[in-house]
């Protein structure tokens, strides 16, 4: 009997192309995604990596093996899909992952309201970065995501994934009530090029959209402060320290010293729904998709 970790750990470094970006998408340790593969090749009495240099690559018999893997993978999914929906309802557990201001200005409201509608479904709610939601539904362990991607750095679906766009949110510069520009109707990002900025941390989606939206415009972020919390970037901003540029969902109440003032022309991340095309099916996942949509028409 093949073992279906296994055989996704093998699918996983064919998708991907190496042992550690396989690691890396499931979430485990390299040495655990090697031993994964030493245990299918026991199992199968076949090689299926060889040495490529510095890296690996797939033997005959593993690209045999991946063919039936994918299908064996995605039939799994579709079983669970049709019993689900041959039971008829919308039922049963759902796993959602979800960024975290849409976490917090989004998915309250919709877990109320699809558990007034559906109250046999029950939800679980996981907060975490668009990557790191993305592969959560790839490797199964969750079934919707709901994932941003920012203009100028998009977030491309991979290969059976399917998404649904919610809505469009706008980012708004949030400044002193006492600064020059906070009774202005818009500003430009070039009018902000000697400022000073509360960023979230290097290496995060708005850290990289934040400098990417300023050098795209001629100016050279001078990154102050640093925080992952809107309501800190916000503290900061009313103390003085710095101006930050956030998106109105899940940004919270302004202290009554902060203005937001919007930018021309206008800056934006696009929010999506995303799942795993077998899932599709499932009555659950429709209901979930649903309840986001109408919950992005009062954004």
């Amino acid at each position: 009997m093949l073992d279906l970790d296994r055989l996704r750990a093998l699918t996983t470094i064919a998708r991907y192309g190496s042992v550690s970006a396989a690691a890396d998408v499931l979430g485990i340790t390299t040495s655990a995604v090697s031993q994964q593969i030493t245990k299918l090749e026991r199992e199968t009495s076949a090689q299926l990596l060889e040495r490529n240099g510095r890296g690996v690559q797939l033997t005959d018999a593993a690209h045999v093996l991946v063919q039936h893997a994918d299908r064996i993978l995605e039939l799994i999914t579709a079983a669970e899909a049709d019993l689900e929906a041959q039971r008829g309802g919308v039922v049963g557990p759902l796993r959602v992952a979800a960024f975290p201001t849409a976490a917090r200005g989004l998915m309250p409201q919709v877990l109320v309201d699809a558990a007034e509608r559906h109250p046999r479904l029950t939800v679980t709610l996981t907060e975490c970065d668009p990557m790191a939601s993305q592969t959560l539904v790839l490797r199964g362990e969750c079934d919707l995501a709901v994932v941003q991607d920012w203009e100028g750095s998009p977030l491309p679906p991979p290969e059976g994934i399917e998404r649904a766009h919610l809505f469009d949110d706008t980012a708004e510069v949030a400044m002193p009530a006492s600064h020059p520009l906070a009774e202005r109707d818009d500003v430009e990002m070039s009018e902000l090029a000697d400022e000073r900025w509360i960023s979230s941390p290097r290496g995060t989606i708005c850290f990289d959209w934040l400098a990417d939206a300023l050098r795209r415009r001629g100016v050279e972020p001078r990154i102050a402060h640093y925080s992952g919390e809107y309501p800190t970037q916000l503290a900061l901003v009313a103390a003085g320290l710095g101006l930050a540029l956030l998106p109105r969902l899940g940004r919270g109440r302004l202290w009554p010293d902060v203005v937001t003032v919007p930018v021309r022309p206008v800056l934006f991340r696009s929010v999506y729904a995303l799942w795993r095309r077998e899932a599709g099916r499932r009555p659950a996942v429709r209901a979930m998709v649903a309840a986001l949509r109408t919950a992005a028409d009062t954004v």
